[in-house]
Parts: C-alpha cells; structure tokens; sequence
C-alpha cells in the first residue's frame, strides 16, 4: 500500500487528528508542522519536555511526536510521565542519536516507535496514518464492548420494568464520566448495587472500590478510616495505616449512608472533593489522590440541609448527579424475575434442589401471590431474606405457603372483589377464581364438621397449619361449635 493509498483511507474513516510535536529545536517543529498540516493534521507544538507535558495535559491528542534529547527533561523522562496517566495514545520518539539500546528502553517504557533524524517524510506519514487509524479502531471497539456490557450485563440487577430499564440506562450513561454522583432510595433497593455497576463499566475498573459504611462508624473512628493515620496519632495507634481515600487511589470510593457523617467530617470531606488531597491524622504531610465519589443516602438530604444537619455545599457537590432507586411496591413486575434470582442463588448456595445453574424450586401459585401482593417495606433486602428462608425450610420442589414468614401470612389477607349480586366480577382473574373455589371447599367442609379444624383438615389432607394459614388468607370467618343458630 503507497501513501496515498493510506492518506485515502485514513481521510474516508475521519483519522485525521491531532499531534503534538515537542521538540526544543525550532526549525525542526516548524518543518513537523508544515508536513503534517499539508496532510490535514492539526498541530500543536511544544519547546520543551515541560511545555509538552502541559500541553499534553490541557487536551486530547491522537498521537505524540517526542524528542530525546531536550535541555529540562529528556523525552524518556517525558515517556515515563505520560504513559503513568495515559496507556493509549501513540508516541513516536525521534533522535539524532539513535542506537539499538536507547529504542529498545523506549519501547519499553512505552513508546509505540522510535525514528532517527533525518526522518523519510513519506514514511513518517504513513507510520503516523497507521497509529492513529489502529488506536482509533481499538478505542471505537473498547467503547462499542463498553456500551454493550453497561446496557446489558449487570448480573446482580435484576429488573425489566420500565423504571429500573431506566436507572441501568442512567448508570451506562454516567459510568464512562468522573462525575460525583448521589443513589437515593429507601433502604433495601440495592444502592451499593449500583455503586458497584457504575465502578464496574468505569474505566476504573482495574483499581479499588472501596465502600464505607459511614453510619456504623463514630466520628473520629471515621476520620481514621477515610484519612489513614500514623503511627503515634492517637492512643491505640500503634501503627500507621492508610486510609480508605488512600486505598481508593485511582479507583472509586463508596459512602454508604452519607447523611450520618458529622459536620467536622463533612468540611474534610469537601476539602478532599475540592482540593483532591488530604492529611492523614498526626502528619504534616498532605496526600494526593485521584479518586471517584459515589455517596447513597436513604435520608432527604435536601430537608437535612433547610435543617442545617447537612452542608449545603456538600450537598451540592454530591448531588451533581442523582440516581434515584424506585421501592420495590413500585416494580412489582420485576417480583418473579427477583425470586428466581434468589432461588437460584440460596439453592446454590444450599445445594439442594439444583439442575445444572438453576434452582428447580417454585413457589405454589398462592404462596406467590402473596409475594406479588405485599408492600414490601424492607425493599429487595426483605424478598431476598423470604426467599432464603424458603429454600432452607422447603423439602419439596413445590414451596407451600406455610414456609414463609407469619408476618408476611397475616399481612397478605385476600381480599376478593365482589359484584353487585355476590358473585365474582365478570372480569376476575384466574387467581381470584381459585381463591374463591378454594374458599368455598374450605367453608362446605367446616361446616359439614361443625367448623372442626382438625377433622376439616383431615378430610382435605392437608396439615392442620397449612388450613389455618388458608383461613387466614382467605378471611374466612370461621365459627365454634354451638355458635349457629
């Protein structure tokens, strides 16, 4: 393939980009810019190794030419920095003084080529055209399997209604992004949950996640946790020992139940926020550290700021962006899709009622019910402990009512929906119809043995308990002996 060849394919995909020359000679900068303008590049130029990391800072460039030899700071010592910030984008070094040993240290360090002085222009062009297409290539690819794995593969959020389809489509949205951002929503809803998706489709990835739980610590225990300590800081500090700022370097910090934290350990934190450094207890020497917050709260921190218990400007700085969890009585589609989760889960974890990945467990269609129609005020949580216990206690593949917790049976009373003539309504479900024949076998059979129990029970074959729970959740008035007219 000649250059042109190149220069054509690299115009039709949009290759053409930016470069950075640093280079302390003048004549050679002003010669790199004139070639790679005429090709459709846009240029910028840097005196020196200092100026270059500056300006490598200030934006994004496709690629980097780099001198060896420079007065302030030699371009291994330049390689050296920019690839401790950035893996990708290609560097060229050029020298005069090219040997075998100064391109292979380069290499090494990072460097993706290694050109001596005078360069062949035609060649310089098409080895530029072939870094910057195959980096863009690979970029395009990170970012199409990075959209993929955010919108489609969060195993341990489970939900397909709309308002859950919408938060994981929020959380792909802001996961590529340094942006602090706030979970709200009652206790349960799987707030870390989220915090660990978005850290997990970040680029981040590959560092620490660091949770702290901010409500299940006192104060100054707190601050030794966030800032680390040295040896000597306080009483029982017998050794020094990083915190959890300092842990989070480069990856991502979770707090936990941020509206507990105290009103001194709000103003470090915002200075961290602010200044991205910190000083750990009993030193004098300040940390920095490059790290991502996410905070969650169940607590109305706008009324905790109107009520001056919450930093307002804290406020603000967590709040940049908001992902608000719905309650589960809010998705009760998502119900059967989450206990299959969590039979598939506590049967593994069980090894009980197992085939292949799955659990073989199900739960009798009443007993369902009643998952479907309660409030479930401790959210996810309070399921996902229903379900584990159902499979601990279940002996049979088919789950009967009376494995679940009393509570959940005296809250999930059936209330049958009536026409005007008694009957069912003429649209009733198929559930209501079975809870109506079930309901009148029950009475038909209590009154045959004068609202006997146990003979009832008897004659239905069914345990004494699992009758009781039916009356129950039937509303079923049942009568003593002796008490008819």
């Amino acid at each position: 393939m000649n250059h042109n060849e190149v220069i054509s394919m690299t115009a039709q995909s949009g290759s053409k980009g930016r470069i950075l020359v640093i280079d302390d000679e003048a004549d050679i900068r002003e010669s790199l810019q004139l070639l790679l303008e005429m090709e459709g590049y846009e240029v910028g130029l840097a005196h020196n190794g200092t100026d270059g990391e500056r300006k490598f800072e200030q934006r994004a460039w496709d690629l980097v030419l780099l001198d060896l030899m420079m007065p302030d700071k030699s371009g291994m010592e330049v390689l050296r920095d920019i690839r401790e910030r950035d893996r990708h984008t290609p560097i060229f070094m050029i020298t005069a003084f090219g040997t075998v040993e100064a391109a292979v240290k380069a290499v090494k360090l990072g460097a993706n080529d290694y050109l001596s002085k005078p360069w062949d222009n035609d060649k310089l062009l098409i080895e530029i055209g072939r870094a910057i297409s195959g980096q863009r290539l690979a970029d395009e690819n990170t970012q199409l399997k990075r959209a993929l794995k955010q919108r489609y593969s969060f195993p341990n959020i489970i939900g397909k209604s709309d308002r859950m389809l919408r938060v994981l489509d929020l959380v792909t949205q802001v996961a590529s992004s340094r942006s602090t951002i706030l979970v709200t929503g009652e206790t349960g809803t799987g707030k870390e949950l989220i915090a660990k998706a978005i850290h997990a489709n970040s680029p981040r990835v590959d560092h620490a996640f660091v949770p702290v739980n901010s409500g299940s610590l006192p104060s100054d225990l707190l601050e030794s946790t966030l800032f680390g300590h040295v040896r000597g800081a306080f009483t029982s500090a017998i050794h020094t020992k990083k915190g959890a700022f300092e842990v989070a370097n480069k990856g991502t910090i979770f707090f936990d139940e941020v509206g507990t934290i105290g009103p001194e350990t709000q103003a470090k934190l915002l200075r961290v926020i602010q200044e991205k450094e910190f000083t750990p207890l009993g030193s004098n020497e300040v940390v920095k550290v490059d790290v991502r917050i996410l905070a969650a709260t169940n607590a109305d921190l706008r009324k905790m700021v109107e009520e001056r218990k919450f930093r307002e400007d804290l406020y603000y700085r967590l709040n940049v962006i908001n992902i608000n969890l719905p309650p589960l009585r809010d998705r009760r589609e998502d119900i059967p899709l989450l206990v299959q989760h969590f039979l598939d889960k506590f049967s593994k974890e069980n090894e009980k009622f197992l085939e292949g990945e799955h659990s073989t467990l199900r739960f009798e269609p009443e007993a369902m019910q009643l998952l479907l129609d309660h409030s479930w005020p401790g959210n996810v949580r309070e399921l996902e402990n229903v379900v584990e216990r159902a499979v601990v206690l279940a002996s049979t593949q088919i789950i009967p009512l009376d494995v679940l917790p009393d509570y959940l049976l005296h809250a999930g009373g059936i209330r049958l929906r009536r026409a005007e003539n008694g009957a069912l309504p003429s649209d009733a479900s198929l559930f209501e119809i079975v809870a109506e024949f079930e309901r009148r076998t029950i009475l038909d059979q209590l009154e045959r043995f004068n609202y006997s129990q146990t003979e009832t029970a008897e004659a239905l074959r069914v345990p004494l308990s699992t009758l009781n729970q039916k009356i129950k959740r039937l509303n079923i008035d049942v009568k003593r002996k002796g008490d008819k007219a």
